[in-house]
């Protein structure tokens, strides 16, 4: 059916040809949008529009085709939004309504002419020129099946955003929330920074990185799996407050919450704690969610979550006797930890360091009970090879992260910055690795170098831009608000 239509519209594009059109046009000027003009003019009567002909020219897709004898409705789609057009037979050179005959739903027309008002009081375009721009080849969805297959969609984001205006929507409320971020952070004196996303080093979390090789200079490169210790040896070199949005890479598996390719925020300042951050953190996603929404309390699957500041703290030990059931004077004990971790079906946990069995008890015990916006905080040394130690009891550092709706959105911790410490743990992590963690830090002996020269005190955080999207969208998956997410290729 499908090789039909294409058939029968490459008919139509050559029938174009024949009459002196060019099928794939690129003369017609667009001066107008279907939102701008509807605005503008949505109090103007009939009367008026008539008494004061107010001339426009759109260019979108055609999602729809009334014939009515002598009078075409069609519905045109631009980058803003709907309109009507209405192409009397009276009004247009009889050639353009001639064309009408060549036209289907999802070509890509020009329409020009003067506002009026239907019959039913919509306001609308009445067509004195009309052209087809883009004559297409395959047939949109029907209308009243639409596009749901979630495979396809991905894979064919392009109609899905011609056809679902809920998706188009969703994309438009990401741009605007990497607008505001560069905002909120230019107006705070940040700066913002590009580094390199081929390293020779990795570092920076604890992932396993994409691999590849350099063929002039024989050398294996690695994709970032995070800007981190870049961003920080810029605070060194006197930046002292800077932040990048860009992408990372993360050689793991794919899910509702991941994506191998993703979009982090990542800022630092010199002279701020974690603490500090927190605050900032607050008032970051406060004033988004207001900008987007208007008010602070917002729908997000079954829950409806509140971003008026000032949200809860919960420390990694608390969480393990609120939700894990351990008593407070045995969060440190191995052998109740691992009653828990059995109870909890943790994986490996025998082979577990005690930050790292502490760390996964919570998260399988507490992480999905976090809904509303947590900040997690004091996280065990283990777990935490770049950050300082908590003064007050060095088995912990000055760390949080945090949750909304069960999921992490955020990483902040104030920075190690001791460089004889950061070397110790380093030497730690390529122990880790030795023993069969592959997602434990390498050595990198120049940060260290870089440390030795003076980092200040100085806080840093990490934000996942596509879970926070996914948050102020109400969006169950992270495909859903990525355009193009990793898929496996067809076939």
């Amino acid at each position: 059916m499908e090789d039909t239509i294409i058939s029968q519209r490459k008919a139509k594009a050559e029938a174009l040809r024949a009459l002196g059109d060019h099928p794939y046009a690129n003369d017609f000027t667009v001066t107008d949008t279907a939102e701008a003009v509807l605005s503008t003019h949505a109090e103007k009567t009939a009367e008026a529009l008539e008494a004061t002909p107010i001339p426009v020219a759109l260019g979108g897709r055609v999602m729809a085709i009334r014939r009515m004898g002598k009078v075409v409705f069609l519905v045109v789609l631009d980058r803003s939004g709907q309109i009507q057009a209405n192409l009397f037979q009276d009004q247009l050179p009889e050639s353009d309504f001639q064309r009408l005959e060549l036209l289907d739903v999802g070509d890509i027309v020009g329409v020009g002419g003067i506002m009026m008002r239907t019959r039913k009081g919509e306001l609308s375009v009445k067509a004195t020129r009309f052209r087809i721009l883009t004559k297409t080849l395959r047939p949109l969805p029907e209308k009243w099946h639409g596009l749901t297959d979630v495979a396809v969609r991905y894979r064919q984001r392009y109609v899905d955003l011609i056809v679902n205006d809920d998706v188009r929507r969703t994309f438009q409320a990401r741009s605007r929330i990497v607008s505001y971020i560069r905002r909120f952070f230019e107006d705070r004196d940040y700066l913002e920074v590009e580094t390199p996303m081929l390293q020779s080093l990795y570092g920076g979390a604890a992932a396993r990185p994409f691999v590849t090789h350099h063929n002039s200079l024989d050398m294996k490169l690695y994709l970032r799996i995070a800007p981190e210790l870049n961003l920080k040896r810029l605070v060194v070199g006197g930046l002292h407050r800077v932040f990048e949005l860009n992408k990372n890479f993360r050689n793991e598996g794919v899910s509702t919450q991941h994506n191998p390719e993703f979009t982090a925020l990542e800022f630092y300042e010199a002279f701020a704690t974690y603490e500090d951050l927190m605050a900032l953190t607050e008032t970051l996603l406060e004033g988004l969610t207001l900008h987007l929404h208007g008010k602070t309390r917002i729908a997000h699957g079954e829950h409806e979550l509140e971003f008026a500041r000032p949200f809860r703290r919960l420390s990694v030990y608390q969480g393990l006797i609120e939700h894990a059931g351990i008593p407070a004077d045995q969060v440190n004990d191995r052998d109740v930890l691992l009653a828990a971790a059995a109870r909890l079906e943790v994986a490996k946990a025998d082979k577990m360091p005690l930050g790292y069995l502490q760390m996964a008890v919570f998260e399988a015990a507490a992480e999905h009970l976090l809904i509303q916006p947590t900040f997690v905080t004091d996280f065990p040394l283990d777990v935490s090879p770049l950050s300082r130690k908590k003064d007050a009891d060095p088995r912990l550092v000055d760390r949080f992260e945090l949750y909304i709706a069960g999921r992490e959105i955020a990483n902040a911790f104030s920075e190690l910055n001791d460089p004889v410490d950061q070397h110790e743990r380093f030497a730690a992590q390529v122990a880790h690795r030795e023993q069969g963690d592959d997602e434990a830090h390498p050595m990198d002996e120049d940060f260290v170098r870089a440390l030795e020269y003076g980092l200040p005190p100085t806080a840093g955080e990490g934000i996942g831009i596509d879970r926070l999207v996914m948050l102020m969208t109400n969006s169950p998956s992270i495909r859903d608000v990525l355009f193009f997410p990793l898929m496996r290729p067809e076939g």
